[in-house]
């Protein structure tokens, strides 16, 4: 995964996410939480209070002292696909998510323009999708405690893949 312009990593920072890994430590302030809202943006997250922000525009390097804000982010997600698990016919497959400070922005898959339904449809097909893999954040745990049955049933539906089809049937309505 490369990001670049996102949160906390104004250069682009490439990390190797190999197979097994299941927890990204480190020190306070090193970007770890940063990280995981990466890869779930890259994935199709909309929600800004998802990523830790208060508007989508949050997730742009906003500067330092000594470094001026960027006018963009641009995470790139490769997946090894030599399985064949994503549904498409090449034996690697990179996803980009850009974001632009005006707002606009741009889905890439294998450095083709494509539809944010697109990555989604491709990801969940594959059991790999933003809403077919379990990311539990700081600060999670205890809302899905205190969540009420409908909300506890939201997030059981998502991390099983209910809504997927849920989606697709609203969308063929």
């Amino acid at each position: 995964m490369t990001l670049k312009g996102f949160k906390s990593f104004a250069s682009a920072t490439t990390l190797r996410l190999e197979p097994g890994i299941t927890c990204v430590v480190g020190p306070n302030g090193s970007g770890k939480s940063n990280v995981v809202d990466a890869l779930t943006w890259v994935m199709g997250e909309q929600g800004a209070k998802s990523l830790r922000g208060g508007k989508m525009e949050d997730v742009i390097f906003a500067g330092t002292s000594g470094r001026a804000p960027l006018g963009r982010a641009e995470v790139s997600l490769t997946i090894d696909n030599t399985d064949g698990a994503l549904p498409i016919e090449f034996t690697e497959v990179t996803i980009s998510r850009i974001l632009f400070r005006n707002g606009h922005s741009e889905y890439q898959i294998n450095g083709e323009a494509s539809r944010l339904l697109d990555i989604q449809e491709l990801l969940s097909d594959s059991g790999i999708g933003r809403e077919m893999h379990v990311i539990v954040g700081q600060g999670q745990l205890d809302a899905i405690l205190m969540a009420t049955p409908d909300e506890r049933r939201g997030f059981i539906e998502e991390a099983a893949g209910v809504l997927k089809h849920r989606k697709r049937k609203e969308k063929a309505l």
